[in-house]
């Protein structure tokens, strides 16, 4: 398993499903999970050998491999805790297409017959990337779709960052998460946003989120 999530690190990065600047793959086996480390893109360019990826508990304790967890992983060890009866294999990534839903903070309306067994595909409250609080909305936002996990997978977008899908297994999760990013690319193309004006309230609603939750977080 090990082996495998670093090929599809690779794989996801060619393939222009995440980027440098973050994403990561896990899978649970048994009663352990497997997951790329911190700066998997960052510092890696993605290029990981079986030995790079972690192995933990399912409390985020690492059994083997020197790297640390990433910050992100909250929302993967949590996804694995709560759906893990129903699915194996988590993703989250930049695709590059889901960020303009993710910017834009609008759910990706399923318009391929490819995607319509994922329905609409939910945005999440805001929070920080490495919040316990983004973990909560993922894992809530999923879990009201959890019956689409183990019939395929089930995703949900954080709102200006990206996008966290969980599959019947790793294999299921890649598979929708490029049936995903291909139905975001044809709604794009098919002009169906006024850009000047969404993008304006795009960056005037992502202030706003971030704001709020800062005003929230104080004592």
């Amino acid at each position: 398993m090990r082996a495998k999530i670093a090929r599809f690190g690779r794989l996801i990065f060619e393939r222009h499903l995440t980027d440098v600047a973050g994403g990561n793959v896990s899978a649970r086996v048994g009663d352990i999970i497997c997951i790329t480390p911190r700066f998997a893109g960052s510092k890696r360019q993605w290029q990981l050998r079986p030995e790079d990826v972690l192995v933990a508990d399912k409390d985020a304790n690492i059994l083997e491999g020197s790297g640390e967890i990433s910050r992100e992983a909250k929302v993967h060890f949590k996804l694995h805790r709560d759906y893990g009866h129903l699915g194996t294999g988590v993703i989250h990534a930049h695709a590059r297409n889901i960020l303009v839903f993710a910017a834009l903070a609008r759910p990706l309306p399923p318009v391929l017959e490819s995607t319509r067994k994922f329905g609409e595909i939910p945005v999440t409250q805001y929070a920080p990337a490495h919040s316990h609080h983004l973990a909560d909305y993922v894992s809530s936002a999923i879990g009201k779709e959890q019956q689409r996990i183990p019939k395929h997978a089930a995703a949900a977008i954080a709102p200006y960052h990206g996008i966290f899908v969980m599959g019947k297994d790793l294999d299921a999760a890649l598979d929708a998460l490029e049936r995903l990013d291909n139905n975001a690319n044809i709604v794009i193309a098919s002009g169906l946003f006024n850009q000047a004006e969404a993008l304006a309230n795009a960056r005037a609603n992502m202030e706003a989120a971030i704001t709020a939750f800062e005003q929230s977080e104080k004592p």
